[in-house]
């Protein structure tokens, strides 16, 4: 598995901070914050959302890995932030491509083996798509998605109706990709074919201790994400559910969400 992946897919350091990836010649923006090499000690592996980049997480991985003694790792995917624009449409399957075709390969090319990884909504699925078929330290998810629900696409509905007012927001990090991010995003997860989009034959394959984290009022997912991520990983796994809160655990309860994190990697 490790050299067909590797052959397929190299990644080659261009500069500090940018890889090279070879297969479509698209440059990968990679932030990391270092207490020892990567690939020596632990390394926590930040994944950002459907509309997210490296830069929307603030400074909350480096709370986390400072708190934890550990390096920390962080990418734009491709269509986002600082990478490259994407160059192939966004299939029913691109969570999973982004799991086994872009993520093993990259933490292959630092030498991380066993990463602990932090993943928000798509990088949550991603996060657990990763572990369903790699070794992986720990495991923590937020606001994660296992299938797809009405209230899903009802959230990105209202999403689109306030397109106008999110889109000068995102502008700030994506740039000139801004609109087709957007479109990726609504389009994929609205089309018919992605409505029976579903990864929790997956789960069942997960065995590193796992923390699955999401806001109550998390308006494109309800409860049952959290209790079908949990039932279906098994005892290994547990829950946070944060009241009062919506889509965004780190940012809107930041405190409490560091603090889960940092003593469950901690444990």
């Amino acid at each position: 598995m490790d050299s067909i992946l590797k052959k397929r897919v190299p990644f080659v350091r261009m500069d500090e901070g940018w890889l090279g990836y070879s297969k479509t010649h698209q440059s990968l923006f990679v932030k990391s914050h270092q207490n020892e090499p990567l690939g020596k000690g632990d390394t926590i592996v930040f994944l950002h959302e459907g509309l997210g980049s490296v830069a929307q997480w603030r400074d909350f991985p480096r709370l986390i890995g400072e708190s934890c003694g550990c390096n920390v790792l962080m990418y734009d995917r491709f269509g986002h932030g600082k990478s490259s624009a994407t160059v192939e449409k966004r299939g029913v399957d691109y969570l999973e491509k982004e799991a086994w075709d872009i993520l093993y390969p990259l933490l292959q090319h630092y030498g991380i083996k066993n990463p602990i990884l932090v993943g928000h909504s798509d990088g949550g699925s991603i996060a657990l798509l990763y572990a369903s078929r790699f070794p992986v330290k720990k495991l923590i998810t937020e606001a994660a998605h296992i299938f797809v629900e009405t209230v899903t696409l009802e959230g990105i509905h209202q999403a689109i109706a306030q397109k106008a007012f999110l889109m000068d927001k995102l502008k700030v990090y994506h740039g000139d990709k801004t609109e087709a991010l957007w479109s990726a995003w609504a389009d994929t997860w609205l089309s018919d074919d992605f409505n029976s989009w579903n990864i929790e034959a997956h789960l069942k394959k997960i065995t590193c201790p796992s923390l699955i984290i999401q806001g109550e009022n998390d308006p494109y997912g309800t409860n049952l994400q959290v209790e079908r991520t949990v039932l279906g990983i098994g005892a290994h796994a547990k829950a946070l559910l944060i009241p009062k809160i919506g889509h965004t655990p780190h940012y809107e309860a930041k405190q409490i969400v560091l603090e889960s994190i940092i003593e469950f990697i901690c444990a």
